[in-house]
């Protein structure tokens, strides 16, 4: 398994994508097509917290990092997933340093953060404690969502912030913020990306967006614009596009 932070740290491009479902399957099959991270989202999804442990059970067995989008910026939530064992958390709708600093509390120990110490599956059942501890320093990552014109006018700050290792637009959101959601080329929208894309590159910051229709080419566009915490697909959306696409073609 890549240390992602690292990555993070020095920029370099990598590709993960959104997990919808929960089955151990699913995860499996896209874990092996190459996917460097996989994000179980606990936003959008039924899936539950005993779900999302074993689905980060069965990326982490392919080698693959795995991700949790939680549900909303709360310590509780934050804290319980980290203790199922995720290599990092994708948090929501940060739209203030204050936000991004509870985060980042929620995720770490004092005196770093805020998190209460309980033993569970990421302490090793309580026999790895010291050792996660280490770890939890040196390679959990923490990504704020930016999917909001509050979180792009308080950009700089937020990212500024110790603990954050990258961001990543929430396309959808971002652009229902301005009162557009999904006109991706209404100009407000792509004014908000064009300064997202002008501080992340001057603060030498990752640059990371989720691509969320499972197309190569777009994906690619994004990579040539700089992208580097590149979200490709989302499971039910591979699923239902080669469904449509198989099944367009024999009714022709």
């Amino acid at each position: 398994m890549e240390n992602l932070k690292r990555k993070l740290q020095e920029n370099k491009l990598t590709i993960g994508s959104w997990i919808t479902m929960g089955h151990l399957s699913i995860v499996e099959i896209m874990a092996k097509a190459g996917y460097e991270w996989l994000t179980v989202d606990m936003e959008h999804s039924a899936i539950s917290i005993d779900q999302a442990q074993n689905l980060i059970l069965a990326i982490e067995a392919t080698g693959c990092f795995p991700l949790v989008r939680v549900g909303e910026n709360n310590p509780n939530i934050i804290k319980r997933v980290m203790d199922t064992g995720a290599r990092g958390v994708i948090v929501p709708m940060v739209n203030t340093k204050e936000d991004a600093i509870a985060a980042v509390g929620a995720v770490n120990y004092p005196s770093l953060g805020t998190r209460g110490v309980g033993l569970a599956r990421a302490q090793g059942y309580g026999f790895e404690f010291d050792k996660y501890k280490d770890w939890l320093k040196k390679e959990c990552v923490v990504i704020v969502q930016i999917e909001h014109i509050r979180a792009i006018e308080n950009l700089e700050e937020i990212l500024s912030v110790p603990g954050v290792d990258g961001s990543i637009i929430g396309p959808y959101d971002l652009s229902g913020s301005l009162g557009y959601p999904g006109e991706f080329e209404r100009e407000e929208v792509k004014q908000a990306l064009e300064y997202y894309e002008a501080v992340c590159s001057r603060m030498k910051k990752p640059l990371g967006f989720h691509v969320v229709q499972p197309d190569a080419n777009a994906a690619l566009a994004y990579i040539h614009k700089g992208y580097n915490f590149l979200a490709v697909g989302v499971d039910m959306l591979y699923l239902g596009k080669k469904c449509q696409e198989v099944m367009t073609a024999i009714k022709k």
